[in-house]
């Protein structure tokens, strides 16, 4: 096969790895005009620690894979054509791509080869030859696997900036349903040793490993996991693990599949909703049992977390902006991080009115309702008609293979 035809199929294989894809935007292409395309595959963007956006290479090894999970296009008894890199043809599409300056680094993972040690040898091999061959700097990602020597997961993080490991489904119960190869404490173990070995680089003179720190993927959709759940494991991934961040990906049925799935309900506005929650938790002080709290343990769809939040805790509300905590302002729906900065800086200053909101550049008919200031006090309405009164962003459901 040639090079550029593995190079189609692996890096649209690549595509549903969630750990660096932007997507859910319309499709686009330049067949008929113009410049660019939202469809194709191959590179991504990710942030870097410093907050840059880099263009990564993304790609699989390859699409072939031993294991047979039942969420995976990639399983070992889906019907989708196989294609397979060499170590010398991904450094040569690497620095070919980056001495055109198309890309600034690589993302890649790959599907099991043989065994879980032959794949991470071959995948670590690649971060070698580009770092010790080429004298490569650019930013590396790689996917690794948890069932590999521990002695493999500590050299891929001597050449890699991050190092991801998929744990795939928030419970055992659900690995052993749908990746049944799977192990939920092996992966566990894998991410504590990979953290260890990041705090220990962190101290002066240590040897370099892994300085972006370590991330993972969870299936949305896949099993009957809530969302109570998805977020009670990412509160324990991040508190325990270290991760800089939890990607969710959103499932949905695979055309070819003869297993019978629990059917996705709306699976990308949930992936949405669950990016949402989960910026709740890093960043507002929410924790998970405040957010999914529906009575089957998944949050509304309807609305975004912290306007649901609000409306089940009316007796926060409303806050005078001149009096509040900074906590509590960051519970006001419509506030996010920044603005509530520059409301306590301002407020210093002088009593804010509503107009003041508005040139800190607040949506008031997201925050007026919620909130005090020295010429508004809110009338307190019925949840329901504050719903009907806020905007709200009609959702559209795509499909996640199409």
């Amino acid at each position: 096969m040639e090079l550029l035809d593995k190079l189609a199929i692996l890096a649209d294989a690549a595509k549903y790895d969630a750990s660096c894809a932007s997507s859910g935007t319309e499709k686009r292409n330049s067949l008929e005009g113009g410049i660019g395309s939202t469809e194709g595959s191959g590179i991504c963007h990710a942030y870097a620690p410093d907050g840059r956006c880099i263009s990564l290479l993304k790609i699989l090894m390859t699409n072939a894979c031993v294991y047979d999970c039942l969420y995976c296009i990639n399983r070992r008894s889906s019907n989708v054509q196989r294609a397979r890199f060499t170590v010398a043809e991904i450094v040569t599409l690497t620095m070919g791509f980056y001495k055109r300056n198309c890309i600034e680094g690589l993302f890649l993972s790959s599907g099991i080869i043989r065994s879980p040690d032959y794949t991470m040898e071959q995948v670590v091999e690649v971060a070698r030859c580009l770092r010790e061959d080429h004298g490569f700097r650019g930013y590396i990602h790689l996917k690794t696997i948890p069932d590999a020597d521990p002695a493999l997961l500590a050299t891929a993080g001597r050449y890699a900036d991050r190092l991801s490991i998929n744990v795939e489904l928030p419970s055992q119960e659900g690995l052993d349903a749908f990746a049944p190869e799977k192990d939920l404490p092996g992966i566990r173990r894998s991410m504590g040793r990979m953290r260890l070995a990041i705090d220990a680089a962190k101290d002066k003179g240590a040897p370099r490993f892994a300085p972006a720190g370590q991330s993972t993927q969870m299936i949305v959709g896949a099993d009957a996991s809530s969302d109570r759940q998805i977020l009670s494991m990412s509160t324990n991934l991040y508190g325990n693990y270290g991760l800089r961040r939890v990607y969710y990906s959103a499932f949905s049925p695979i055309p070819d599949s003869s297993a019978s799935l629990p059917p996705a309900a709306a699976p990308l506005l949930r992936e949405h909703r669950l990016y949402q929650a989960d910026w709740l938790l890093r960043f507002y002080g929410f924790t998970d049992d405040e957010l999914a709290t529906g009575a089957d343990g998944n949050m509304p769809l309807e609305m975004d977390p912290k306007l649901a939040w609000a409306l089940a805790h009316r007796e926060w509300f409303p806050l005078d902006v001149n009096t509040a905590l900074r906590e509590e302002l960051l519970r006001v729906p419509g506030m996010g991080v920044r603005s509530v900065d520059r409301i306590l800086v301002a407020r210093r200053h002088r009593r804010l009115r509503l107009d003041d909101l508005a040139r800190l550049r607040l949506s008031l008919p997201k925050v007026s309702p919620f909130v005090v200031t020295a010429d508004h006090t809110p009338r307190l309405i019925d949840a329901t008609c504050l719903v009907a009164k806020l905007p709200q962003r009609r959702a559209q459901q795509m499909s996640l293979f199409h």
